[in-house]
């Protein structure tokens, strides 16, 4: 089956099964705008000299191979917006499902009562399996009509666009709430990728590997690996945060990177403090507590995980202590 088909029968399910309306790409209105380009582009070739005038009128609302103005702004707008739009709509659906998950306090209680009489768990489940399928699927979408889109122009903006998503953020494959929910499905499954079928994808983990990693399967047999070691200590992150350029780090080492002590957490930094790896400013307002990945290096590093939670602990209380003391010191004076 072509993708296109495959493409089609996942949006219909998506009507179906999801009541909220989600974005999309239009995989095949876009498809119509570079098939109209691919026309035009046989013309020139087909022209002869006697018909280059009528072709250059024609030519003149189509597309000019590798500077194409009218299909651009069809094109690229559109694609960008849904692109945003899809990482928005994915990154608060995966949050909504995973704050049931890792819930505290009352509301922890409450959803335990609550499961005595209805089977949370198996929907949480195929929620998660359902969110992986929508984010890989627009992923793959969005790779194959920028590779049309090369293929038909002769060009590489399909390949600028690509770095113009990972500059805004928006690579839906990059993103930190992708790595919290392969860590949720780990965590529910206990075995890796089991109840995950070929065309969502499948997730595993390799914590003992150097660089500790998870990977995701796409369905067309892509693979993404994502590194789970901090850069700034060169160990397996620990109470993991990703800021919002997309790279991990230690929670103590965001906040030792930002200058702020480790209670007061990275969203506290200065607006003008920059990823270490990145030198991006901003970065730490929207940083992502990741919980979920914190969790599955718990259940399966316990040792590793204990060590870390104890010197953290100490480092936390060292430094509240620093800083009650400086303020006991400014308030004498």
């Amino acid at each position: 089956m072509k993708f296109g088909d495959t493409y089609t029968e996942f949006l219909h399910k998506e009507q179906v099964r999801e009541s909220e309306k989600c974005s999309h790409v239009e995989y095949k209105r876009l498809k119509k705008v570079l098939k109209t380009c691919q026309s035009c582009k046989t013309l020139q070739e087909a022209s002869t000299a006697d018909q280059q005038e009528v072709a250059a009128n024609q030519n003149k609302q189509l597309c000019q191979c590798q500077s194409c103005p009218a299909c651009d702004q069809a094109f690229f707008t559109e694609l960008l917006k849904e692109v945003s739009d899809i990482a928005l709509c994915f990154s608060l659906r995966v949050r909504h499902l995973l704050h049931l998950h890792v819930a505290t306090g009352m509301q922890r209680y409450l959803l335990r009562l609550r499961q005595c009489f209805m089977n949370d768990q198996h929907a949480m489940v195929e929620k998660g399996r359902m969110l992986i399928e929508y984010v890989t699927m627009n992923a793959i979408a969005i790779r194959k009509i920028l590779k049309k889109y090369d293929k038909v122009h002769s060009s590489q903006n399909g390949k600028i666009f690509k770095s113009k998503m990972r500059a805004e953020h928006i690579e839906l494959l990059q993103s930190p709430w992708l790595i919290e929910l392969g860590a949720f499905s780990l965590n529910l499954h206990g075995l890796d990728g089991e109840g995950l079928n070929e065309l969502s994808g499948h997730f595993s983990c390799d914590l003992d590997a150097t660089p500790p990693i998870i990977t995701l399967i796409l369905p067309d047999s892509l693979k993404m690996e994502y590194d789970l070691t901090c850069a700034v200590c060169l160990e397996t992150v620990f109470n993991p945060y990703a800021l919002s350029c997309g790279h991990l780090f230690c929670k103590s080492c965001a906040c030792s990177a930002a200058s702020v002590f480790i209670f007061q957490g990275p969203k506290s930094a200065a607006l003008d403090a920059k990823c270490p790896i990145c030198r991006e400013a901003g970065v730490y307002a929207k940083a992502v507590h990741m919980l979920e990945l914190d969790l599955l290096l718990k259940i399966r590093c316990k040792d590793y995980w204990k060590e870390r939670y104890t010197a953290e602990r100490a480092e936390i209380l060292k430094q509240s202590k620093e800083f009650w003391d400086l303020q006991a010191k400014y308030a004498v004076y």
